[in-house]
């Protein structure tokens, strides 16, 4: 969030943003407006201070080159998953602009193709798109005289795609070798970033084909099929919701989220939670326990799973049914006024198992939308 106090003019004197594909500032500039940042609002997190200097996060995580951070060596992901597999008790961290999860457990089970990646331990379990994954980081941060170590991953644009934190329990000697292994010369504090890619502009709902969108729909065999199929009829993902019908996806209120989360932690019902972005999504699959609101933020903290998520920031909520070999499968996703994804949450299913009854009727409990979005 955003300060209204405005950071450092004496220091800044001009706009920090730089044209896509053009250097940003760097060197001492940068790194100096951030730690004056940081003296006028201690603690504040590298992605917020980012955001109030119009610079990308990984444009100040690279400003702290050989005082906070060091540049590592990119690429060969599974290998580098394996590594982190070796330190152990690890915390993972994904996030976009609305929600964060964070997972403790240990990298297992790992399978890395050229441009997907899965990590499929029943505590830390990823979908990785590793197009997406381009600069690499170990970063150093002071907090309370304490130095929390990380590796950060972010894609071209600068934005962090992925986090790994070390933890009591982390093997300190393997991650050292890790960084040193990984370790490259350059360690120039500048960063170029590029334009993120652009979403190609979904088809007018007049020129949709709803006929064969609905039989498309109602022919699905697996949920992952649906990505094809927005793409079959150049669809945006609400579009396509909002063009399904109700008996395919139902607008439910925006408080949607709270109340499930509050339902499973009173009943025991376990349930599976997805946050991500462009290069990895992170998921939790189990039971809540501890939910709760802190101004506009919506809560789990229990141990190993933490999220954290701007519920003000949820402009659509949908509850989704979709047909499988298994049966049919149904969804709690929400989104944000442009129609990004914020988090997605299931009842706790295994490949080949029915979903679970409990969660198909909270789902369908959960209240009409006031407005069709």
């Amino acid at each position: 969030m955003k300060s209204k106090t405005a950071p450092a003019p004496a220091l800044i004197g001009m706009s920090l943003k730089a044209l896509p594909g053009m250097p940003l500032p760097a060197n001492d500039l940068l790194w100096d407006c951030w730690q004056v940042l940081r003296k006028d609002h201690p603690g504040i997190r590298a992605r917020d201070a980012a955001n109030q200097l119009e610079v990308p996060e990984a444009a100040l995580i690279a400003s702290g080159c050989g005082r906070i951070s060091l540049r590592l060596r990119g690429g060969d992901w599974g290998d580098f998953l394996e590594r982190v597999g070796a330190i152990g008790p690890v915390m993972a961290l994904t996030r976009n602009e609305h929600a964060v999860i964070e997972k403790t457990g240990t990298y297992r089970n790992i399978q890395c193709g050229a441009s997907m990646g899965l990590v499929l331990d029943p505590d830390i379990d990823l979908r990785l798109f590793l197009d997406h994954w381009r600069h690499l980081f170990m970063v150093r941060e002071d907090s309370h005289g304490n130095a929390r170590h990380s590796l950060q991953v972010f894609d071209a644009a600068g934005v962090a795609v992925h986090k790994i934190y070390l933890t009591d329990a982390s093997d300190r000697a393997a991650f050292d070798r890790l960084v040193a292994d990984r370790g490259t010369d350059d360690q120039t504090t500048a960063f170029v970033a590029e334009p993120p890619p652009e979403r190609p502009a979904p088809k007018a709902d007049e020129l949709v084909d709803l006929a064969g969108f609905h039989t498309g729909w109602d022919a699905l065999l697996d949920t992952h099929e649906f990505f094809g199929l927005l793409r079959r009829f150049n669809l945006g993902r609400v579009q396509a919701l909002r063009l399904a019908g109700v008996e395919r996806a139902r607008p439910v209120a925006v408080s949607a989220l709270a109340v499930v989360l509050n339902s499973a932690a009173e009943s025991g019902l376990p349930i599976m939670v997805f946050v991500g972005n462009r290069g990895c999504i992170e998921i939790h699959t189990g039971p809540v326990h501890r939910i709760k609101t802190m101004g506009p933020w919506l809560n789990v903290l229990d141990p190993g799973f933490n999220l954290h998520l701007r519920e003000d920031h949820i402009a659509s909520a949908w509850v989704v049914r979709k047909p499988t070999s298994d049966g049919v499968v149904t969804s709690l996703e929400l989104f944000d006024a442009a129609g990004e994804t914020i988090a997605f949450v299931f009842g706790r299913r295994r490949p080949s198992e029915p979903e679970l009854e409990g969660w198909r009727e909270l789902a369908a409990s959960l209240p009409d939308a006031e407005s069709a979005p």
